[in-house]
């Protein structure tokens, strides 16, 4: 469907974006919602950007996990049956702290890449499945922490340059520059990397844009096949910066985007909506489009959003259950996309399919 006629539904006629949306989901999905339980690993929080929502970043240069403090981490996942290790930080702290440099080189690093990437090769040999979210990241840094990522992720958030602008969410982040993300994205794809990304909506973008972030997500599927799961997610107002008065999205704002979400992407990309984000409307996020709830972490908190817990499982599927929708886990990377990954990390998956039969899998 073209930007325009989405644009004029929109205006006059939204419920039948709803339904188009619901009767698309209808055809290719079944009441089954997808979860990955995980620990979230907030590696450091020093960053090179400063975007105008964010209550995440610090130069803090004590925010750094060290590795014997990540080792703690990984028994207590093992211990809480937690599959994913999370691995998320702020984009390229070496550019701008010398601080960061120096607890690098003290470990024997010379980048975030490879400190992280030495996580990634732990957590393997722990029988856990890294998601590593870095920022944006060059051709060669994909094609290292491809062999020992279990999938990888960059938010688009937008495709428009013009949040680039002084006053705009994003001026202050070169790492948020929309061509260099997509040259993040498209890297990926041409590693075959199981990928994913999404849109932050409610930063300043317009309807327009919002249409058009996820227009160029669905080519880059198109052309590559690697992204598994496009996440919509709700801007959630953080204390203490620039945008800490601006209101969030309307409940009907967050359920037209995954609706619409729902009808731009092909229909084998997996739609997500962040549970935390959305606790009051979730069955509506999933009527609307959504068909996976993303990460829920029994042992760690939400660092991005810290002010919005995780649901309990059992409340969840309850939850969910009483609206027909039945809650099963996954790993990080959805099946069809495992053939993309090494036989070190299939060995590790199989086993996991093998010995959990209630893990969602290609027979599902």
């Amino acid at each position: 469907m073209e930007t325009e006629n989405i644009l004029s539904l929109l205006q006059n006629n939204k419920e039948e974006l709803f339904l188009k949306a619901k009767e698309k989901k209808g055809q290719f999905y079944n009441n089954i919602v997808t979860f990955s339980r995980n620990v979230f690993v907030p590696v450091t929080r020093q960053c090179r950007n400063r975007c105008g929502y964010c209550g995440f970043v610090s130069d803090d240069a004590s925010s750094w996990i060290t590795p014997d403090k990540y080792q703690i981490l990984l028994k207590k996942s093992k211990d809480a049956k937690c599959k994913e290790i999370l691995l998320t930080l702020g984009e390229k702290p070496e550019e701008k702290y010398q601080t960061a440099k120096d607890f690098l080189l003290s470990h024997n690093f010379e980048s975030t890449v490879d400190y992280v990437n030495s996580f990634c090769e732990t957590a393997l040999d722990n029988f856990l499945l890294p998601h590593s979210n870095l920022g944006i990241l060059s051709f060669e840094e994909l094609k290292l922490l491809k062999e020992t990522n279990a999938s990888m992720g960059l938010m688009l958030e937008t495709s428009s340059s013009r949040l680039m602008e002084a006053g705009g969410a994003h001026h202050y982040s070169p790492g948020k520059d929309p061509s260099v993300r997509l040259e993040t994205l498209s890297n990926a794809g041409k590693l075959k990397i199981p990928f994913t990304s999404g849109i932050l909506i409610g930063i300043g973008e317009s309807w327009a844009e919002r249409i058009e972030s996820l227009q160029t997500i669905e080519k880059i599927y198109k052309k590559y096949n690697n992204i598994q799961e496009v996440i919509v997610q709700n801007f959630n107002p953080q204390p203490n910066t620039p945008m800490s008065d601006w209101l969030s999205p309307t409940d009907e704002e967050i359920l037209l985007t995954l609706s619409i979400a729902r009808i731009v992407l092909s229909p084998t990309v997996n739609i997500q909506i962040p549970p935390n984000l959305n606790k009051d409307r979730i069955v509506e996020a999933l009527d609307s489009g959504a068909n996976d709830v993303g990460g829920i972490s029994p042992l760690t908190i939400d660092y991005i959003n810290p002010n919005m817990d995780w649901h309990e499982e059992k409340m969840l599927y309850k939850q969910l259950g009483d609206y027909n929708y039945e809650l099963i886990e996954r790993l990080p990377v959805y099946p069809p996309y495992e053939k993309y990954l090494n036989t070190r990390l299939r060995e590790i998956i199989e086993d996991y399919h093998h010995n959990e039969e209630t893990l969602y899998s290609k027979n599902r």
